[in-house]
């Protein structure tokens, strides 16, 4: 009743928050992949203590322990920052909406993590899509909300029924991690991971740098190419995600490839101002159906 004793003003302010909440609804899904760094003081003061190294000696030493130890040098998540957050909107009908990196060009951690989170509730919590998410992403991501003092109740929903928590397994409309779907949540190894199942679209897959070279990109001052690399994970990601409609029965095959081509032409039209688009398309394989 409020509505009809609205003035001029008042229906107009009316009608541009109905604009606004249409839009946000519009936003079904948020395909996303994180690019993260390591806290150097923090490995000092934890693995080192007394050592008094610094930052940079510090990670080099932990990578080193671990390259020796276990053949690799990437460090626990729970030493690391984002210093990339590479986010497409998805529509309802798994339409590319938009595609950004976030805190550009600054990639604070602080600011990126507070932007992811501010982003998820002002879009009025759409279901988070990645690959691998729930092993490395969102704890990087929730880590750092403990961290800057963020809070996030709508994602740590402890009251509500197991099942029905975002964070748990197997809430698919919170989070759908395509790791544990294509691995029937660990069943069966995943060998070859996003970077496989990419290619086996025809899509670049890990066609530039990749997530072991972030630290040393970092300490290079090239965390534009960082954010770079994370636009194409998040692409690769997207195109698996369709995929994994059309096992569903949500998208027939037809309409998948409606939308991949849709999404070449929005890549083709911003190419131009976008050296990450420019090296996703030159490497643009199409996916081809076996024989009749």
């Amino acid at each position: 009743m409020t509505r009809l004793f609205m003035g001029t003003g008042g229906l107009l302010r009316e009608r541009k928050f109905a604009m606004a909440d249409e839009k946000r609804t519009a936003v079904s899904y948020l395909v996303f992949d994180i690019e993260a760094i390591a806290d150097g003081e923090l490995v000092s003061r934890i693995r080192f203590p007394g050592e008094n190294l610094s930052a940079e000696a510090a990670i080099a030493k932990y990578r080193a322990e671990l390259m020796e130890t276990t053949g690799k040098d990437v460090l626990p998540v729970t030493y690391m920052l984002p210093v990339s957050v590479a986010i497409a909107k998805i529509d309802p009908e798994f339409r590319l909406l938009d595609l950004v990196v976030l805190d550009a060009p600054e990639y604070r951690p602080h600011r990126i993590a507070q932007l992811f989170w501010q982003g998820w509730q002002h879009y009025g919590y759409p279901t988070l899509v990645s690959f691998n998410g729930r092993s490395y992403d969102m704890p990087v991501l929730e880590l750092a909300a403990l961290r800057y003092g963020f809070s996030i109740p709508a994602w740590f929903s402890l009251e509500l029924r197991s099942f029905e928590q975002p964070r748990n397994r197997y809430n698919s409309s919170s989070h759908f991690d395509l790791c544990d779907f294509f691995s029937n949540f660990g069943a069966t190894r995943l060998s070859g991971g996003l970077n496989l199942l990419a290619n086996v679209l025809g899509k670049p897959g890990k066609s530039g740098i990749d997530g072991s070279m972030v630290q040393d990109f970092h300490h290079q001052g090239r965390d534009e190419e960082i954010n770079d690399y994370c636009r194409c994970d998040v692409l690769d990601t997207y195109f698996v995600f369709l995929r994994s409609q059309v096992l569903q029965g949500k998208l027939t095959l037809q309409r998948e490839q409606q939308l991949v081509g849709e999404t070449k032409t929005w890549l083709e039209n911003q190419a131009d101002n976008s050296p990450a688009y420019q090296h996703y398309l030159s490497h643009w394989g199409d996916w081809q159906p076996p024989p009749a």
